[in-house]
């Protein structure tokens, strides 16, 4: 595809000699990256945004449910999430190039006015979806990192690129996931308050209960779209946040595991054990020297 052959030449150009990573531009919600090789699993909070990859592949993981994308393909992620991921291929020869655009909900919605969309929200969505880029999709990305190599046109030709973006996603396969970023009563984004609630209160008890009243939805309704939404209860999604903020806090700071757990929410330090464990593999004390090792040198970003 001749899109994605300049795409993956733009994105070097771009990079230049910033070695691997990923890399702001002169477009405040776009980023490129590139990796010259795989990448140890990472804990990244995801904002609503796409994300389209030119070489290589990439997997993210949301609770048991694994999305691998990789040229060609565009990930679609409609709410703040929690996701583990990282580069599956990628070599010196052939590193993995990606573009990652935030997607904006008041654009979105202010687009939606404009075409006078007036499709019924589905009964269930996802959170989360990967599909394959269309053409007309490649292309106005293409076009999107065109501005880059002039600057001037930026402020002039922006807004439109990026109103044509949103349109061929609305247009396309997850045209659907992306409506319900831009409508402020959508199903998704009353989840998208709950999730935002039980982030910024992870280690307090959790009552699903006034999750749902603050919802508007009945109990099983809001449990029935919090599973499409994230693939996990209310309480899995509690327990994955905690698990990931204790990993954070163990690479960054010297406390000791126990003091972490009871920070973050548990009363039992083994209860935290097993739980970290069985999530990530490795005790809490191995898996954090580990990682101080293996990535803390590293720039890891989102995509």
């Amino acid at each position: 595809m001749e899109a994605l052959a300049e795409l993956r030449d733009l994105i070097e150009r771009q990079m230049g000699s910033k070695g691997t990573g990923f890399a702001v531009t002169a477009i405040p919600a776009l980023k490129i990256a590139r990796y010259k090789a795989a990448t140890e699993s990472l804990n990244l909070d995801y904002e609503p945004l796409v994300a389209v990859v030119a070489r290589g592949e990439k997997r993210c993981v949301l609770g048991n449910r694994t999305f691998d994308y990789g040229a060609g393909q565009y990930l679609v992620v409609s709410v703040e999430l929690p996701l583990r991921s990282y580069i599956v291929s990628a070599s010196e020869e052939k590193p993995f190039l990606a573009v990652t655009l935030s997607l904006k909900p008041t654009v979105i919605a202010a687009l939606l006015l404009e075409a006078g969309t007036s499709e019924n929200s589905p009964a269930a969505l996802a959170g989360i979806a990967v599909s394959v880029a269309p053409a007309n999709l490649l292309e106005a990305i293409v076009r999107l990192l065109r501005l880059l190599e002039q600057p001037k046109d930026i402020p002039v030709l922006l807004p439109g690129v990026e109103r044509e973006i949103l349109w061929r996603l609305l247009n396309g396969d997850q045209g659907a996931l992306v409506r319900q970023i831009g409508l402020a009563d959508s199903r998704l984004s009353k989840i998208s308050h709950a999730l935002r609630s039980i982030r910024g209160h992870y280690a307090e008890s959790l009552c699903v209960r006034d999750l749902a009243d603050q919802a508007n939805m009945s109990l099983s309704t809001f449990h029935r779209h919090f599973l499409a939404v994230t693939s996990m209860t209310p309480i899995q999604f509690q327990k994955l946040v905690r698990l990931q903020e204790a990993r954070a806090r163990l690479i960054a700071t010297a406390e000791d595991a126990a003091s972490v757990g009871f920070a973050v929410g548990y009363d039992s330090p083994s209860q935290f054990n097993r739980e970290y464990t069985r999530l990530f593999g490795a005790p809490p004390g191995r898996d954090a020297a580990r990682l101080r090792t293996v990535l803390r040198p590293k720039c890891a970003g989102k995509s």
